[in-house]
């Protein structure tokens, strides 16, 4: 169960209310007091038992404050998702874990963001029945991400300066509640001027108006009159408050802490002052608010007479600081046409990041930006003054390098791997990062930028598709599969939307009566108007690509339904049907449930449809994938592992997953009577499949030599061209009345 629920939801009960906490290691309970996240421990009714020290430092709470009670009594406040706790309690009881980034409240109100992951705690398995929750602070880096992306947004859309800075307070208040901020100008005449001041009487606001800067002007104009920060901790007191105090008396603020906002010349040319309701200094997270708002603040003052320092904000990449596509775009038009005009070769580098998105998933889209952010340092490293580079998008990455030849562009190319791939620490843990590469020559691969872009990023795509970690040429053969796959692929779409596919079915006979049918695999072909049939071989592949794959597998799978219907309303004994499933079907939530769907229209039951899934999705260990399997299996539905024993899939996941039947790849098959190796494998498959009480079939059967040596060892049932090829329905149907034992033998 989640650690954070409504009080109304765990009713108070006495004997869970609160246990002790489960930690009697001394080592142990140091070692997560020592952590810098805050560690939290529930039981069966959803009550603390256990918080370690980073809690406490975290969220201001001690121990004894919080042991007993539901959490989100504790930490949820007026501006968190209103929707955590239901997501903690669906995801919990789901797949048994949590995580995402929330914004919680410490014990003085102030917010922080957080990472949070929650993961069930059985009381089967050791744990104290509830759950055990982990709290990482990035309230750093989610403030700066929300101020810089709200007010860059801002000067894009021309927001007049008055609001953009109010808009700063308010976000900066929402953050720190117990800060009063405020802006000022200084105008060239040292004057002080507000810009906002959202949460001060308009009072002072009109007073301040006009004032001159100087030595004992407050703590704002004594920053800017110094050009150095200012803190004043007791304003009844302090001699530079002297004038203004009786002006800020009936606000209620005590202490104020006023920072130079300074020009790209270093001039100041405003304030941005915090005010508190105490006498007290900044802490660490208002010291570091000010560092983030300072110079959003400059470039907020300034726009008005530095607009081309906001235009080249739209054309960079916040993260990596590096050029975006349109800056990228316009330089490079003008790098080309200087190599044109001067008669020199470059070279495009397209490079893209091998396994980025796993970085993404397991660590975190914080680890995602930790790595881009590294990779364009190094990336810049080793450029020359004229050369170019930019981040189009993701983890992909250009390099436009001029006066550059094709050897040249080689050997920078191996650079700039070898440099990638050196070990990066990211949040702890070290990483070898590796990235694959495109290279297209000006003029000779492309002379406009779009299509050296495009020839880089075919290119790219070949090296990781022979061999990540690699670089590519870019050559015409290679433009030539690019524009036949491009061609391929809309046929295809076409061809599912017309559905004008069509199936074929293989046979599956019993070893021990190889004219009894066991059944028949469904296989999709496709017979296309000008091409004439395109293997599957070649348009499957396609179909991964382009995200094709799940509308026909739903399609294969509803016509072989239809087919086997229809099939037994005409009187043709077919005892089941075998369809492929795509392993990234897998990945959605309701898939089983279109599974089942797709029975209930043609009438037919759960055992009259075997699927077949391959070794990855057996090893997919994705919440979802299990979640679909698990449905299938309590629907009744057998699972078929194609291909077994080519893959590298542990043996210990047979008996985990609902497998009833393994399907041995052809590649053993066709060597069962020339290789020792093939059948003492072959052997070990069918001892695997009896033991475990699981039919093999075996692929590929197309000698009766092959045959023979099956039917000796046992193999229950064989398909293959032996006993017949993959026919349309029609010669199905001639191929069962063929094997019908006839009346007058």
């Amino acid at each position: 169960m989640p650690a954070f629920a409504p009080p109304s939801l765990v009713p108070p009960s006495p004997s869970n209310a609160y246990a002790p906490a489960p930690l009697a290691d001394a080592p142990l309970r140091h070692a997560l007091d020592a952590s810098d996240n805050a560690i939290i421990l529930t039981n069966s009714a959803r009550r603390v038992v256990y918080v370690n020290d980073g809690f406490t430092r975290l969220f201001g709470y001690q121990p004894a404050e919080v042991l007993g009670r539901i959490l989100s009594e504790v930490l949820l406040g007026p501006h968190s998702n209103p929707d955590l706790l239901e997501r903690i309690r669906t995801n919990l009881q789901t797949c048994g874990q949590f995580r995402t980034d929330t914004l919680l409240y410490s014990k003085t109100g102030q917010p922080r963001w957080v990472s949070l992951v929650i993961n069930a705690s059985d009381e089967d398995t050791g744990g104290p029945g509830g759950s055990i929750s982990i709290l990482t602070d990035i309230t750093l880096t989610k403030m700066h991400e929300v101020l810089q992306t709200r007010v860059l947004e801002g000067m894009v859309n021309e927001l007049p300066l008055s609001d953009l800075m109010a808009l700063v307070c308010r976000e900066v208040q929402r953050i720190a509640p117990e800060v009063t901020a405020t802006i000022l100008a200084v105008d060239a005449q040292g004057r002080l001027h507000p810009l906002a001041a959202p949460s001060l009487p308009e009072s002072i606001s009109r007073t301040l108006d006009g004032l001159p800067i100087g030595p004992t002007v407050g703590s704002c104009g004594t920053a800017a009159f110094l050009n150095t920060p200012v803190l004043v901790t007791d304003i009844r007191t302090d001699p530079l408050w002297a004038d203004y105090k009786d002006l800020f008396a009936p606000s209620g603020l005590r202490a104020c802490w006023s920072s130079p906002i300074r020009d790209h010349r270093g001039e100041p040319i405003g304030t941005f002052a915090f005010y508190f309701r105490e006498p007290r200094a900044p802490d660490a997270l208002h010291q570091r608010l000010v560092q983030v708002c300072l110079h959003l603040c400059a470039l907020a003052i300034e726009r008005d007479s530095t607009h081309q320092r906001i235009h080249q904000l739209a054309f960079f990449d916040v993260l990596t600081g590096l050029p975006n596509r349109a800056l990228f775009r316009n330089s490079a038009d003008r790098a080309l046409t200087d190599l044109q005009q001067g008669g020199h070769t470059g070279a495009l580098l397209f490079l893209d990041l091998d396994r980025f998105k796993q970085i993404n998933e397991t660590q975190g889209h914080a680890a995602g930006d930790v790595l881009l952010s590294e990779v364009a340092k190094r990336l810049t490293q080793g450029l020359r003054a004229r050369d170019l580079i930019a981040r189009l998008s993701g983890d992909e990455f250009v390099l436009l390098l001029s006066e550059c030849t094709t050897e040249q562009a080689v050997q920078s190319a191996h650079r700039v791997l070898h440099d990638i791939a050196q070990p990066l620490n990211i949040l702890g843990q070290t990483h070898v990062p590796h990235a694959s590469i495109g290279i297209a020559m000006f003029p000779n691969d492309g002379d406009t930028i779009d299509t050296l872009l495009r020839h880089a990023d075919q290119a790219m795509h070949q090296a990781k598709s022979d061999h990540r970690h690699s670089m590519q040429l870019f050559s015409a053969e290679m433009n030539r599969r690019a524009q036949e796959r491009a061609s391929l692929e809309r046929a295809l779409q076409q061809a599912l939307s017309e559905r004008s596919l069509t199936l074929h079915y293989q046979p599956q006979v019993l070893s021990s009566s190889p004219g009894t049918l066991h059944g028949v695999e469904a296989l999709a072909r496709w017979n296309h108007p000008q091409w004439g049939m395109v293997p599957p071989s070649q348009f499957i592949p396609v179909a991964e690509d382009a995200g094709l794959i799940h509308e026909l597998t739903l399609w294969l799978l509803d016509e072989a339904c239809r087919q086997l219907a229809a099939w037994r309303a005409a009187g043709h004994d077919v005892p089941c049907v075998a369809v492929n499933l795509s392993g990234r079907s897998f990945h959605r939530p309701e898939f089983s449930q279109e599974i089942g769907d797709a029975l209930q229209r043609h009438g037919l039951r759960t055992s009259d449809v075997l699927l077949e899934i391959t070794e990855s999705v057996m090893m997919d260990a994705r919440p979802v994938t299990l979640k679909n399997i698990e449905a299938l299996h309590h629907q009744g539905f057998k699972l078929s592992l194609d291909d077994f024993g080519t893959g590298y899939s542990s043996l210990s996941y047979l008996h985990r997953l609902p497998i009833s039947e393994l399907k041995l790849d052809m590649a053993f098959v066709q060597d069962l009577t020339t290789s020792a190796t093939a059948r003492a494998l072959t052997v070990s498959v069918l001892s695997i499949a009896h033991s475990l009480g699981m039919v093999v079939v075996a692929e590929g059967v197309e000698t009766t030599g092959q045959q023979q040596w099956l039917q000796a060892h046992g193999c229950p049932v064989m398909q293959g061209y032996l006993f017949g090829k993959p026919l349309p329905p029609d010669e199905i149907e001639a191929w069962l009345c063929a094997q019908a034992p006839s009346p007058y033998r």
